[in-house]
């Protein structure tokens, strides 16, 4: 029995060596190893042997890209306005050595860094400034932060500013300035359409007045045309024709109650030409062919 009993607490003792001297490290992480209190090695994603009770594994450190959000910090900026920042940070351990002995923790210091460069940078701007360059400001926080992490193991990739909160006071000033800056911009431009619309109604008069100018002229220089070529017809008929004075006398005469026409027309106007015809048709009269009665 007292056989048997040894050899089970051997088995065990040789299982448990067995058992710590064995590790499986996952994938993304990464275990630093120390020999007799020194670092060893760092080992990697896979099976992994280790001399029992004399190398020790220290936890294992996340290899992977991680996001930490810290809390609001208060930055005054440089027109002394309190600001209430929230701050993102991208970071990612590349060196699992340094970031176990180079710094006690790393997260922490990241942390406290970000917080200090922040106040820096955010207090030289004022408070638009700080509003309107937060790429400006991610880019500074990163530069600073990859920096100073870059001995530490840790890469910063990137630094995004989550919210900017001023005070409520001035919260309720800028909400005052762009209502009013929004009503400005409308009241703009309503003017400008008024007078789009104005210049626009002033240009289609325009050319309409031109237009119906143009067709006026089109219409006289027709009609000019129309009675040229209808005097022309007439006197070149008449001029065909050869009429003796005779015949426009008479035309004189059959023209006369025309003129008459009208309970208005007081004052007639004879011209000349007619007195010459009367006296053309009385000379016809009397020079008229004589018969065998004629008296001579």
């Amino acid at each position: 029995m007292v056989l048997l009993l040894f050899l089970v607490v051997v088995a065990i003792f040789v299982l448990s060596i067995l058992f710590k001297s064995i590790r499986i490290i996952p994938q993304a992480s990464a275990g630093v190893v120390e020999r007799l209190g020194r670092y060893h090695k760092t080992l990697m994603p896979g099976l992994n042997i280790l001399i029992p009770f004399i190398d020790r594994l220290r936890p294992l450190i996340d290899m992977r890209e991680q996001v930490v959000s810290f809390p609001p910090q208060p930055v005054i900026t440089e027109d002394n306005l309190v600001v209430s920042i929230d701050t993102v940070v991208y970071f990612q351990v590349t060196d699992a050595r340094a970031a176990t002995y180079e710094i006690a923790n790393y997260l922490g210091a990241v942390e406290q860094l970000t917080t200090t460069t922040l106040r820096n940078v955010v207090g030289s701007l004022n408070l638009e400034e700080a509003l309107t360059s937060r790429d400006n400001i991610n880019g500074q926080l990163r530069i600073v932060l990859d920096e100073a992490t870059g001995k530490w193991g840790v890469r910063v990739g990137r630094v995004e500013l989550k919210a900017i909160d001023p005070p409520l006071s001035i919260q309720d000033s800028m909400e005052k300035q762009m209502r009013a800056e929004r009503d400005r911009r409308a009241q703009i431009l309503t003017a400008e359409g008024t007078k789009q619309a104005a210049i626009l109604q002033a240009e289609g008069s325009r050319q309409a007045s031109i237009l119906e100018a143009e067709g006026e002229a089109q219409a006289a220089v027709l009609r000019a045309n129309g009675e040229a070529q209808a005097i022309a017809t007439v006197f070149g008929a008449i001029h065909a024709g050869d009429p003796d004075s005779k015949l426009l006398a008479y035309q004189y005469l059959q023209m006369l109650p025309k003129i008459a026409e009208g309970e208005s027309n007081k004052l007639w106007i004879i011209p000349t030409e007619l007195t010459e015809a009367l006296k053309g048709i009385t000379a016809g009269f009397m020079s008229g062919p004589k018969g065998p009665g004629a008296v001579s």
